[in-house]
């Protein structure tokens, strides 16, 4: 860890808004530990979120930040790490947010393998807009809008990831501070683009999946012996889906991101003054 940078210097002087219990707390303590843990301090971390309870966590988080488009998230961190690779890129979201109106930016970012890290808050509901089923909701959740369920299986977005050709692919539980910390850690040292979902309970809306739910469900990596390098066995972990896996469950060892696949080097956000040479003979070319 840094011994210049801690935690705490990721908290804002904005108190969070959020449900008391609810699971973002922890999902984004252990955000501020694992950027403190790698060394990152607020001046080079650039926080992008789209819309949903977690939406605004770039604001309770003490860094450069944007609050943005619902389902937008990703192409925005995007643009930002490669304008600018110095900086420490974390985008932020829910089940909503990723895996319905905005799972086509999610294949995308993924196949693209850009260096920076994703942390979904899957709480398999829609919170914010009071309690409707989600992509990740279980086939027979009653809410106000599905009263007899959704009648369907639910978006498995790990297999998404690996269908993508992820080349990290993670899942902590909110609570269970220090393993979701090591895991969001090794997500933003990986090469490549590091995803992470993360099981982050609803108290107001989700009496299915609650904490304890998870504490007597999850089947932590780390005690099964598990190899993360090994492609086959990943696939049979992400596709196991009478299990709650928490760890790292893919990473590809061989992962070349993006900016060095293409030869992305500095920071493209500094614009010299006055317009480039010969760029109004290309205006009039297209006008």
């Amino acid at each position: 860890m840094s011994s210049e940078v801690r935690f705490t210097d990721f908290k804002s002087d904005k108190q969070p808004t959020w449900c008391p219990g609810c699971g973002d707390f922890g999902t984004m303590n252990g955000m501020m530990k694992a950027l403190a843990e790698t060394g990152n301090s607020p001046d080079d971390t650039f926080v992008v979120a789209g819309i949903g309870c977690s939406g605004k966590i770039g604001t309770f988080m003490h860094s450069y930040a944007i609050h943005g488009v619902h389902g937008r998230a990703l192409p925005v961190g995007t643009g930002v790490k490669l304008a600018n690779p110095d900086l420490e890129v974390m985008v932020a979201g829910g089940d909503g947010d990723g895996y319905s109106i905005g799972v086509g930016h999610f294949i995308h970012a993924v196949r693209r393998n850009v260096d920076m890290s994703y942390v979904v808050m899957d709480n398999r509901i829609y919170g914010l807009t009071k309690g409707q089923a989600s992509p990740t909701s279980r086939e027979d959740f009653e809410t106000s809008t599905t009263p007899e369920g959704p009648q369907q299986p639910p978006v498995n977005p790990l297999a998404l990831a690996l269908s993508a050709g992820a080349t990290f692919i993670a899942q902590s539980f909110s609570t269970d501070a220090q393993r979701h910390a090591e895991i969001v850690q090794k997500a933003i040292e990986h090469d490549g683009f590091g995803f992470v979902n993360v099981f982050s309970p609803c108290v107001t809306f989700n009496d299915v999946d609650t904490y304890d739910y998870f504490r007597d469900s999850i089947v932590d990596l780390a005690d099964e012996g598990h190899d993360p390098h090994d492609y086959e066995a990943a696939k049979e972990k992400i596709l196991d889906a009478g299990k709650e896996y928490q760890g790292v469950i893919y990473q590809d060892e061989d992962s070349v991101p993006y900016s060095e696949l293409h030869g992305i080097e500095g920071n493209m956000s500094e614009i010299p003054d006055g317009a480039p040479e010969d760029a109004m003979d290309l205006v009039r070319e297209f006008y």
